[in-house]
C-alpha cells in the first residue's frame, strides 16, 4: 500500500511538473492535476491540501538535484574562472530540462513563506559556491558580486524561454563572456 502511494505521490509531482513547465503555476491546479494521473480530485486532496503545499515538495526534491548538477559541474572546473563559466553554462543547459522549468516558474510567482524559504536555502547553496570562487579571482565584495553574476543567469534562462531571436548557444555565450569579463576586470 505505501509503495502504492509513494507511485501516486510521484505521478502527481511528475503531472505538476509538466503543468508548471507547460503553462506557469497558472496551469498547476487539482483538476488539472487529476485530469493528468486519472486520480480523482478528491485523491488529490489525500496527498496534498493545497496548490502551495505541492510547490514546496517540487521544491524540496527537485531544487538539490539542479543545485547539485552544478555543483558538481564546478567541481570538475580546475580554476576559478573555470567555477564561474561552469557555474553559468551548467544553468544554462538545464533550461530545456521540464524540473528546471517548473523551478522557474515556481520562482517566478507568488509563494507561501515556506516554499520561498527552500526556494532562498537551494539558491544560497550555489551562491556560496560561487562566492569562494570570487573571492579566490580577487574580488573585494564577492557576495555582491555573486548576485549581480545570478541576475546575468537569470536574464539568459529568460531570453532563451522566450525563444528570442538568438540561438541557446549564442545566448550562453554571451552570458558567459559578459560574466568573465566582469569577474576578471573588477578583481585587477
Amino acid at each position: 500500500m505505501a509503495e502504492h502511494r509513494t507511485m501516486q505521490r510521484s505521478a502527481l509531482l511528475d503531472a505538476a511538473r509538466s503543468l508548471l513547465s507547460e503553462g506557469g503555476t497558472e496551469a498547476l491546479t487539482f483538476p488539472a492535476l487529476a485530469e493528468r494521473t486519472g486520480l480523482a480530485r478528491s485523491s488529490v486532496y489525500e496527498y496534498f491540501r493545497s496548490r502551495a503545499a505541492v510547490v514546496e515538495e517540487l521544491c524540496a526534491v527537485d531544487f538539490p538535484v539542479w543545485a547539485a548538477e552544478v555543483e558538481a559541474a564546478m567541481g570538475r572546473a580546475e580554476t576559478p574562472e573555470g567555477k564561474v563559466e561552469a557555474y553559468v553554462r551548467s544553468q544554462l543547459e538545464l533550461v530545456g530540462d521540464r524540473r528546471h522549468r517548473a523551478v522557474v516558474a515556481i520562482s517566478a510567482s507568488e509563494l507561501e513563506a515556506g516554499a520561498r524559504e527552500k526556494i532562498r536555502a537551494a539558491h544560497g547553496g550555489l551562491i556560496a559556491m560561487i562566492v569562494e570562487a570570487l573571492g579566490e579571482l580577487g574580488q573585494d565584495r564577492p557576495r555582491l558580486t555573486a548576485m549581480l553574476l545570478q541576475g546575468v543567469v537569470d536574464a539568459a534562462v529568460r531570453r532563451i524561454e522566450l525563444g528570442a531571436a538568438e540561438e541557446p548557444d549564442a545566448i550562453a555565450e554571451a552570458a558567459v563572456a559578459m560574466v568573465l569579463r566582469g569577474v576578471r576586470g573588477a578583481g585587477d
